[in-house]
């Protein structure tokens, strides 16, 4: 790859010292070497602000030694060998020099679970851009008393109030309804009026046929519409477990929207129906709008979101002028990353979340996403890095580095996890103990005792990275 100069400068840098933040107290080895000072952080990527940043940490070197190639091969192979039943890929990299340090199978496609959410995440970014909003507005309908609540993309609307600080309910229908209830008194507007819900921004079937009903029914993802409260839930206590979902987000949306519209004194008439928004230029009467769409990215990798994941697809191909459907919202993310010089050769994907166990992708493939954000990440696409769980500490890996063997790696490895019933898998990078940033992507596929068997073997081979 050649691209030393650049992967140890700016922006990368400064993702690198955002994965060794861990809390006070925590007696963690520091990843990087002393004896310099570390560089002002973009407000962008200042590592979470719940979590103190250890004292000596220094900026990654360029001298840094490689890994011994045959000792880190060892311990990798060690480390997988652990778990009792399964098919193990591998693949590490030094981003720095382009060297390739391990691989094991890391060119055979294997089913990656949430792993495909960084080609998503990454296609999002490029595509649409880090700042960009998603507006869900009221505009006036074909008749005086009619409104036309138009969904925008925004998944992660709230009933409440809009908070400006959240993610979750940066936009808030009672604020909208507060809004449309001012312009209607401003305009004259008198009486019970109609409400219409448009959700024509996003087409064909709601619900991918490659998605397995039994995870359907248990509340893994909700049918995708253009616009939806709590990422397709019926409330944000429920955002982080499966349970039962809405059946018809859009029209959720619509009924809390009524309900705030009556409690700011606007009384709806009749049943709500879909329609689509005047032709023409329509009348806004009032909006509301998202958390920036890296916000919502780095929430969908750090929570492993399938409902945002594929709004995220189906925003992208409306982007691209492409129908805004399953299939047409995996071909536009393909596109996107083939563009980016990430063509996916032999990959086979089918959704954009990772759910539907026939996507097929290798861990070399994988590593060369994650290089890819790496090599950007001053750029709009690099903000993902941001999203990614931090072992130990944060999203999917909280709960995950605590043992004997793996602690050490804590607050060093930032990885996407990846599960379904028998799959278990985990890519991004980590700054190991001699200051050199490596990129790596194991993949366990046909787990006999289930996802959580392989969990001790991966999140080992990861921590043989941190201390190679």
């Amino acid at each position: 790859m050649g691209r030393t100069s650049k992967i140890l400068t700016g922006g990368l840098l400064i993702v690198a010292l955002a994965a060794v933040t861990v809390p006070a107290g925590m007696h963690l080895v520091p990843a990087l070497l002393p004896g310099e000072t570390v560089a002002a952080a973009p407000a962008a990527q200042l590592a979470p602000t719940a979590l103190s940043a250890v004292t000596g940490i220094t900026p990654l070197s360029a001298s840094a030694p490689l890994p011994d190639v045959a000792k880190l091969g060892a311990a990798l192979d060690g480390a997988l060998a652990l778990a009792a039943g399964g098919q193990f890929s591998a693949y590490v990299t030094d981003p720095s020099s382009g060297r390739v340090l391990y691989s094991n199978d890391g060119d055979s496609p294997r089913t990656p679970a949430s792993n495909l959410k960084l080609l998503t995440a990454t296609a999002a970014l490029t595509a649409l851009g880090a700042g960009t909003r998603l507006k869900t507005s009221v505009v006036a309908g074909q008749t005086p008393n009619e409104l036309v609540l138009k969904g925008g993309g925004d998944a992660m609307l709230s009933a409440g109030s809009s908070d400006s600080s959240a993610v979750m309910g940066h936009a808030g229908l009672a604020t909208l309804a507060a809004q449309t209830a001012a312009a209607l008194a401003a305009g004259g507007v008198k009486g019970p009026v109609s409400l219409r819900i448009d959700d024509h921004l996003f087409t064909g079937s709601a619900l991918n046929p490659q998605w397995d009903a039994g995870d359907v029914d248990a509340g893994e993802i909700a049918p995708i519409q253009a616009m939806a409260l709590y990422a397709g839930r019926f409330s944000a206590s429920t955002a982080d477990a499966p349970g039962p979902r809405p059946q018809d987000p859009a029209l959720a949306v619509g009924l809390s929207f009524a309900s705030a519209l009556k409690d700011a004194g606007v009384d709806v008439a009749g049943p709500i129906t879909r329609t689509a928004a005047p032709a023409t230029t329509p009348h806004i009467l009032a909006s509301v709008s998202s958390a920036t769409l890296a916000r919502q990215v780095q929430y969908l990798l750090a929570e492993s979101d399938n409902y945002l994941a594929e709004v995220m697809g189906r925003l992208v191909a409306v982007k691209e002028g492409m129908e805004a459907d399953n299939a047409g919202s995996v071909a536009a993310v393909r596109s996107v990353l083939a563009r980016l010089g990430l063509p996916l050769q032999g990959a086979v994907t089918v959704d954009n979340c990772g759910l539907a166990g026939a996507d097929l992708i290798s861990a070399h493939q994988l590593v060369q996403v994650v290089s890819h954000l790496l090599d950007h990440a001053g750029t709009d696409a690099g903000q993902a890095l941001e999203g990614l769980p931090i072992a130990g500490l944060t999203g999917t890996l909280g709960g995950r580095f605590g043992e004997p063997g793996t602690v050490e790696a804590a607050g060093l490895v930032r990885a996407k996890t990846g599960t379904l019933n028998q799959v278990s898998t985990l890519s991004g990078y980590v700054v190991n103990h001699h200051g050199r940033l490596l990129a790596f992507s194991i993949m366990g596929n046909k787990l006999a005792g289930g996802p959580a068997s392989a969990m001790p073997a991966i999140d080992a081979a990861a921590a043989a990275l941190a201390n190679s």
